[in-house]
């Protein structure tokens, strides 16, 4: 057809060449329009090629048929196959299941036999600096989710103060210029002055047309990238000069059979305005700085920073599902398969981003921030904690995981965490509150390593979907082995691990035989009586005994991990 309408004539020709080279102008500048489809190509190819072929075999089965029975004989198998290939791959979620065993296979898996300590604690939970943080801005601002990033020495919640996307006129002409640096280990989040940075992105996620953030990273890329790279979560940081920046999480798929979405590195977008030059770059080749996986390591802000998509993390967890082998998820074994639980009044899903010390864990692993998740039985009514995950957030090619099941921990899981403070008090009208977000807190109390939840109690109002951040939120600490609910002041926390060994330690005693811990002193410093305290002086006997005891404790802690050490080796 285009061969006989060039044949017509000099204006037929003239058309025909105009025409081609908008189509290819149009091919260039929407490739960030078009570009899902390329990736949904790449993500099924397997699956593509697989109909095609079976496709165009079976319609040219279907013309060679000289007969009416055979041609229907044709259809009904190609029917079968399609709604077989269906109900198999999507109904039953086959397709998943290979996916996420082709995750399973390329993790670089690190079993650790001691679970890392938690430092750095943050007070909120990550809706309710969200909710706060929107109490903070005017009605034709909105923040951006926000995600706990490195800045500094500090771990602070960042997110950009961007215009709104109710009125669409502010996103084709303002700019992001101020982004919140709330610090998340204070109970006090302020979301005034000194933390609102001012500071200009024409690139945002609310902005429209090629100053969005997702456009403009898709148009960054290269022909390869545009069928195995997309865009994902949007950081907030300081880079290596001490200039913020917007640091744009990259998901690169592997694979051809069943393809599975791994770390690509990420996609940095400089602040500034920008001028009519930019407005070019932006339209024709996008905006931002690649940076590869491997390339990671010579970017010191980007060490040990969150920098990892959950989408993906939240896959590498979920893989680890077949430690038994390919089979055992199947629903006719089951017997080491594990799930990341969902709770139904907690806005914020697993993983929880945390700082982890693996200091003493005899692993290469940094301290820093990871994405933590704790897994457990498929069934809804199995509520212990079987796995702890600890992925590193900064994408780095390892996967630490704890296998508490194995050892016979027996602990209770984070699905078993709100019944838990609920119970204990009942005098709380629950309908409005809800416990959230039950992140780990191990520390060493009392001659262990304890490990607790963390879970804070947010409230929400009727007519709304959005938790209401409270400035001093109740806390509450769960010990995952006892089950016993320790509340704890929110403005102290140097006297947690105090509070939870005074409401726990006799129990403590009683079933592990330990020694006396956290004594105080009472000093004589006038003539006046001193009242007695209520934990008494030992004499030198008892000392010369609690450290007798204490040495067996650690021995047998010490004996514990060398067996531990060995079951790893030997698996």
């Amino acid at each position: 057809m285009i061969k006989n309408y060039w044949n017509k004539g000099k204006k037929q020709k003239t058309v025909t060449v105009i025409g081609f080279l908008v189509l290819l102008i149009l091919l260039f500048v929407l490739r960030d329009d078009y570009q899902p489809a390329l990736l949904f190509v790449r993500k099924y190819i397997f699956v593509i090629l697989l109909s095609a072929v079976v496709l165009f075999f079976g319609l040219r089965k279907f013309r060679n048929s000289v007969s009416t029975g055979g041609r229907l004989g044709m259809l009904v198998v190609l029917i079968i196959f399609f709604g077989i290939l269906y109900v198999v791959g999507w109904q039953f979620k086959m397709y998943e299941y290979m996916k996420t065993y082709n995750v399973y296979n390329n993790l670089n898996r690190i079993e650790i036999n001691e679970l890392p300590l938690t430092q750095n604690e943050r007070i909120q939970p990550m809706r309710n600096v969200y909710s706060m943080a929107n109490e903070s801005v005017g009605e034709t601002k909105d923040v951006s989710l926000p995600h706990l990033v490195r800045v500094g020495t500090e771990n602070k919640w960042t997110m950009a103060i961007q215009p709104t996307e109710k009125y669409r006129w502010q996103g084709m002409t303002d700019n992001t210029e101020e982004v919140f640096a709330v610090s998340s280990t204070t109970p006090f989040p302020r979301f005034s002055s000194e933390n609102r940075i001012p500071v200009t992105f024409s690139i945002g996620e609310s902005l429209k047309f090629s100053r969005n953030t997702y456009n403009a990273v898709v148009q960054r890329f290269n022909i390869f990238q545009l069928f195995t790279m997309e865009p994902s979560d949007t950081y907030y940081m300081k880079n290596d000069a001490g200039k913020w920046v917007e640091v744009v999480s990259l998901i690169k798929w592997k694979g051809f059979l069943f393809p599975y979405p791994t770390y690509g590195g990420v996609m940095v977008i400089d602040s500034g305005e920008h001028d009519f030059n930019d407005y070019i770059e932006r339209i024709l080749i996008g905006k931002g700085t690649y940076i590869s996986a491997e390339e990671m390591k010579n970017h010191p802000y980007l060490i040990g920073q969150n920098t990892l998509a959950e989408k993906v993390s939240r896959l590498q967890a979920e893989s680890l599902k077949f430690l038994g082998g390919f089979s055992d998820p199947l629903p006719w074994n089951m017997e080491t398969a594990v799930k990341i639980p969902n709770l139904a009044d907690d806005q914020n899903k697993q993983p929880f981003v945390t700082d982890f010390d693996f200091s003493d864990t005899n692993t290469n692993a940094y301290s820093g921030l990871y994405h933590w998740f704790g897994l457990e039985p498929v069934g809804n009514e199995r509520t212990s904690l079987s796995y702890s995950v600890f992925v590193p957030a900064d994408g780095s090619n390892a996967f630490y995981y704890y296998d508490h099941a194995s050892k016979k921990q027996g602990y209770a899981g984070v699905s078993a965490m709100p019944l838990k403070v609920i119970e204990s008090r009942k005098e709380f009208d629950w309908s409005v509150n809800k416990p959230v977000e039950f992140r780990p807190y191990i520390k060493d109390i009392a001659g262990r390593r304890r490990m607790f939840f963390l879970g804070t109690i947010s409230a929400i109002r009727e007519d709304s979907n959005n938790f209401d951040g409270s400035a001093t939120p109740d806390l509450a600490l769960v010990d995952s082995e006892y089950r016993d609910v320790v509340w704890i002041d929110v403005k102290h926390p140097s006297q947690w691990d105090k509070t939870v060994y005074d409401q726990l330690n006799e129990a403590w005693r009683s079933s592990e035989g330990i020694g006396k811990y956290f004594l105080e002193e009472t000093k004589q410093i006038d003539a006046v009586p001193q009242p007695i305290d209520s934990i008494k002086p030992m004499s030198n006997d008892e000392l010369l005994k609690q450290l007798q005891e204490e040495k067996k404790v650690l021995e047998i802690e010490k004996l514990k991990k060398e067996i531990d050490s060995l079951k790893a080796a030997s698996k």
